[in-house]
């Protein structure tokens, strides 16, 4: 099981995606620590989640985890499953009541960070961590090991 979920067979250029999809959680992870009235428990409690100062650092520490698992290629399409999650809500959270009130355009360009992060982990979670990563590291590892035993 572990090993088709690390397995991988896309370009080495999947590094980009996972550049950028791990670099922009992993930062937002910090940032609720660093700023918690702002990103943080103060921005959980505005719009109003619940129990603000438990849930923001508990989102906060998945983002960390899971950005520098993405950043890394290890155990990608898991760690993509919790980011698509956190931002399934914060769009849901945030971007449907801008929708709701200013209509499509204003959506539209305030959204446009949260769907590339939703793309980004869908298409992590379809073809995997790349070429370059310690998924496919590992994999090859294990391929090698299994064609030796053979």
């Amino acid at each position: 099981m572990l090993k088709r979920i690390m397995s991988t067979s896309a370009p080495g250029w999947v590094f980009l995606i996972r550049l950028m999809v791990g670099a922009v959680f992993l930062s937002e992870g910090i940032q609720k620590f660093l700023f918690p009235g702002e990103v943080g428990a103060g921005r959980f409690a505005k719009i109003g989640l619940p129990s603000p100062e438990l849930l923001a650092p508990f989102v906060g520490g998945f983002e960390i985890v899971c950005g520098t698992l993405l950043l890394a290629g290890l155990l990608t399409r898991l760690a993509a499953i919790p980011l698509l999650t956190i931002i399934s809500v914060a769009i849901y959270t945030t971007k449907l009541p801008i929708f709701l009130e200013d209509g499509f355009w204003k959506t539209a360009h305030e959204a446009r960070t949260d769907y590339a992060m939703l793309l980004g982990c869908l298409f992590l979670l379809v073809v995997g961590a790349g070429r370059w990563s310690l998924d496919a590291r590992a994999d090859g590892k294990a391929r090698s090991s299994q064609t030796s035993r053979a």
